[in-house]
């Protein structure tokens, strides 16, 4: 609104300093700025609140150190993240942009789902929460809703560099000049590590003929509902200790940012040789708002949590991530960039296969890791949940560090 307000003062009056708001990096100044307000500020009272409901998070004995004592700590936090995200948004980004859209309607989404799941654990006393099936058939929705709009949409786009070279090659001074082709709908995505890093989904299905690009959304979407729910459940896996989930996310959605804004720069993707995305800029906006939301809410999240981000905020962190990684078309960086997502997953998936094999083998069902997900199993061997949170943080950045290496290592 703020956007909309000061662009119409400066096309009507010239307003004094209104033209600012027309630069994506101011924004996003003010976008991080009123995210760590909100969430530091009005997080408090989200809390007072939440606990005068009594909304309390119950805890099951799992033999944990320190355990016990986090029972009746206000569940829910997930709302800090939401409103402390989407209230920047709505007042600094522009609302027609359609990844914005996406990213808007992936907030809500995701965070209905994690509410509705809280809301059966604390109201109606079911540990369990929301059916499985009822997850997995709204992560599948929203990967529909993400894989159908990215290929469909108009607005979605990318621009291929072509590269003119003089005439006359003997020439010292290089009067070489870079030229863009006019946008065009394409599927093409990041290969990490390789020269030619860019690939077509689209060429997987050249075998339907002729016509295959029509078709090509018949294996796109699929995957985008595949990298949607990975992602988002492994959010949720993350979730366990406090700060780890927060911290972790803060990490990897600041180094979305980074690749959105360099994708949405043509001077920037030129000179870093990385695909050009008309309009895919507008994101920085969104990710700076969830970043300081992030890192407003680990105020009251690192130990000893005041409140737990719940699956409300778990699961929307995790379809956010993978959105915003699928419209930069970077998604095949996932498995780096969210290294400790799939640590926390591949041990869950490796401890429950041993132990049924080994069951139905022996009659005697053995574990891998004393508990899964990763960071119970660092809880069993002793340590204490501060030192697991910032060493994860610590191999996260070094994630993070690689992956934005990726950007010139070919």
């Amino acid at each position: 609104m703020l956007y909309y307000l000061f662009e119409y003062l400066e096309r009507a009056y010239n307003f004094p300093g209104a033209s600012l708001f027309g630069f994506i990096t101011f924004r996003a100044a003010i976008a991080i700025i009123m995210s760590l307000a909100i969430s530091t500020i009005w997080g408090k009272r989200i809390i007072l609140y939440l606990q005068k409901k009594q909304l309390g998070e119950s805890i099951r004995d799992l033999g944990l150190e320190g355990q016990v004592e986090k029972a009746g700590t206000p569940t829910m936090g997930g709302l800090i993240i939401i409103l402390a995200t989407l209230i920047p948004v709505f007042l600094l980004a522009k609302l027609e942009n359609i990844y914005v859209i996406l990213l808007i309607v992936t907030t809500l989404w995701m965070g209905a789902i994690g509410f509705m799941d809280d809301f059966l654990k604390i109201r109606k006393k079911n540990k369990e929460g929301l059916q499985g099936k009822f997850k997995i058939f709204g992560q599948v929705g929203l990967g529909i809703i993400v894989g159908a709009t990215i290929f469909f949409h108009p607005g979605v786009t990318v621009k291929d560099e072509i590269a003119n070279k003089p005439a006359q090659q003997e020439e010292l001074v290089d009067s070489s000049t870079t030229e863009f082709s006019s946008e065009e709908k394409a599927l093409t995505t990041t290969i990490p590590f390789v020269k030619n890093n860019e690939i077509d989904y689209s060429i997987l299905v050249s075998w339907l003929g002729e016509d295959y690009v029509k078709y090509a959304w018949l294996l796109f979407i699929p995957i985008v509902i595949f990298i949607v729910t990975a992602v988002s459940n492994g959010a949720n896996l993350t979730d366990g200790i406090d700060g780890l989930a927060a911290g972790s996310s803060a990490i990897i959605v600041l180094t979305l940012g980074i690749f959105a804004w360099v994708s949405g720069n043509i001077i920037f993707s030129d000179y870093l040789d990385v695909m050009y995305i008309p309009r895919s800029g507008e994101m920085v906006i969104f990710i700076t708002a969830f970043v300081g939301a992030l890192v407003g809410f680990l105020w009251y999240n690192t130990y000893p949590a005041q409140i737990f981000m719940g699956d409300t905020g778990s699961l929307t962190i995790g379809g956010i991530i993978a959105v915003i990684a699928i419209a930069i078309r970077k998604e095949l960086l996932i498995p780096l960039l969210c290294g400790i997502f799939f640590m926390e997953t591949l041990s869950v998936m490796l401890q429950v296969s041993w132990f049924k094999y080994t069951k139905k083998k022996t009659g005697e069902g053995r574990r891998i890791f004393l508990m899964s997900p990763l960071h119970h199993h660092y809880q069993k061997k002793g340590l204490h949940e501060s030192k697991i949170v910032t060493r994860f943080w610590i191999i996260g950045i070094l994630l993070a560090i690689i992956t934005i290496v990726t950007l010139k290592v070919r």
